[in-house]
């Protein structure tokens, strides 16, 4: 029996669904997938965004701040009305409105490495949001643990970064980056070029969960939005790697 997708969900997808070998069957992974996303930033916001609007079944959303007025030149969840809200359950409201289809649920609550496990177990891809390296680590490590993949990106001013880190597949982000780099607060970034970035973690994340294509995996994707030049280089796993190098 082919999926049952009401009238309403065939029309909403309709231009997706035409794409050759997508069709009915990639949009059913999509509905029974749980994805989630730690940090509600720009990243976050978009990548989050992107993904309720192809019709992935579940978003958890991972964010312990509030709304400030510096957020609102690039994440496109929120309103000066929301200063001083907190970010998740806002996330979560503004994603169910914009695709009612999506179930979404918004904690409230900074991850590191002590509840990393509890409150990553169950998706079945992570996305980075994140602007600092300790989460995203943390992020990391509790991946590999699980065997969950993690989509990394990360931005500043006119440049970012992504890959695709699938446990026992590729490199981990510690195999990549050996050494933690300097914590940046306020970072600068062009709303534009995190939307870039954000826009392809929610593609690796869509053919992680079908199956399409060939994700970042071993592959670091360099964005220079200045000289518009993307470059893509291949990254080995380190044998070594305090983190991944168990999985064999």
């Amino acid at each position: 029996m082919p999926p049952s997708f009401s009238q309403e969900e065939l029309e909403r997808y309709d231009r997706q669904l035409r794409i050759e070998g997508f069709g009915l069957e990639a949009q059913e992974k999509l509905r029974e997938a749980r994805v989630a996303v730690v940090g509600l930033g720009a990243l976050g916001c978009l990548s989050a965004l992107s993904l309720a609007l192809a019709g992935v079944g579940e978003l958890v959303l991972i964010d312990r701040d509030r709304v400030e007025l510096s957020n609102l030149n690039r994440q496109v969840l929120y309103r000066e009305t929301d200063l001083g809200k907190p970010k998740a359950p806002l996330a979560a409201e503004r994603l169910r409105s914009a695709n009612p289809h999506v179930r979404t649920r918004g904690l409230e609550v900074e991850l590191d490495e002590h509840n990393a496990l509890e409150l990553l177990k169950g998706a079945d891809v992570v996305v980075d949001g994140l602007d600092n390296w300790r989460t995203r680590f943390a992020v990391n490590d509790a991946c590999v643990e699980l065997g969950i993949p993690f989509v990394h990106a990360g931005v500043k001013s006119f440049y970012g970064q992504a890959m695709t880190i699938v446990p026992g597949q590729g490199p981990c982000l510690r195999c990549v980056i050996k050494a933690t780099p300097p914590e940046e607060e306020n970072i600068p970034v062009l709303g534009a070029t995190a939307m870039i970035l954000a826009s392809l973690e929610a593609l690796e994340v869509v053919k992680l969960i079908t199956g399409l294509g060939e994700p970042l995996v071993g592959r670091l994707l360099v964005f220079d939005g200045l000289k518009m030049r993307v470059e893509v280089l291949t990254v080995a796993r380190d044998p070594r790697c305090p983190v991944c190098s168990r999985l064999g």
